[in-house]
C-alpha cells in the first residue's frame, strides 16, 4: 500500500462541486442550496477576511475549511473563527482535519489573529486531540 500524499491549498472556482457535496453532507441544521452555495462560493473567494482551504489528497479534493479573520475588542487585535470544516469519510482519521486547521492557524497567524475559535458538537474529541481547549457554551437563535 502507497502513501497518501495531502497538500492544503486555497480553494477556488474549480473546487465547486467536491466542497459543496461535502457542505451538503456535514450540514445538520438547514439543507446547503446548490445556487445559494454558488453565490456563497464566489463572495467568500473574494473577500479578505474569509479564509477557504482544501485538502487535496492524491489529486482530489478530501476536505476542506472555511473560516474568517476580525477584529475584536477582547483580544486587543484579530481573531479567527472556524465556520465549517468537513472531511470525507474514507479520509477521517488520516489527518487531514488535522493538516487543514493548522494550516488555517498559520494563516490566522499572518493575519494577526491572536487566537482560533470555533462552535462543535460532534467533534470536541478531534479538537482536544489537536491542541483546544473548551471555553465557552454556545448560543444560536435561528432568525
Amino acid at each position: 500500500m502507497t502513501a497518501r500524499r495531502t497538500i492544503i491549498r486555497s480553494a477556488t472556482l474549480t473546487d465547486e462541486p467536491t466542497v459543496y457535496a461535502l457542505a451538503a453532507e456535514m450540514a445538520t441544521t438547514f439543507v446547503v442550496e446548490r445556487e445559494s452555495f454558488r453565490r456563497s462560493l464566489g463572495e467568500l473567494l473574494a473577500s479578505d477576511n474569509a479564509v477557504l482551504l482544501v485538502a487535496e489528497t492524491d489529486g482530489k479534493v478530501s476536505g476542506y475549511v472555511l473560516g474568517f479573520t476580525h477584529p475584536a475588542f477582547y483580544a486587543n487585535g484579530r481573531v479567527a473563527w472556524v465556520e465549517e470544516i468537513a472531511v470525507e469519510l474514507e479520509q477521517r482519521r488520516q489527518r487531514v482535519g488535522a493538516l487543514l486547521m493548522e494550516e488555517f492557524e498559520r494563516r490566522a497567524f499572518d493575519a494577526g489573529a491572536r487566537l482560533v475559535a470555533l462552535a462543535t458538537r460532534r467533534a470536541a474529541d478531534f479538537y482536544v486531540a489537536i491542541g483546544y481547549e473548551e471555553s465557552a457554551a454556545y448560543f444560536r437563535k435561528l432568525l
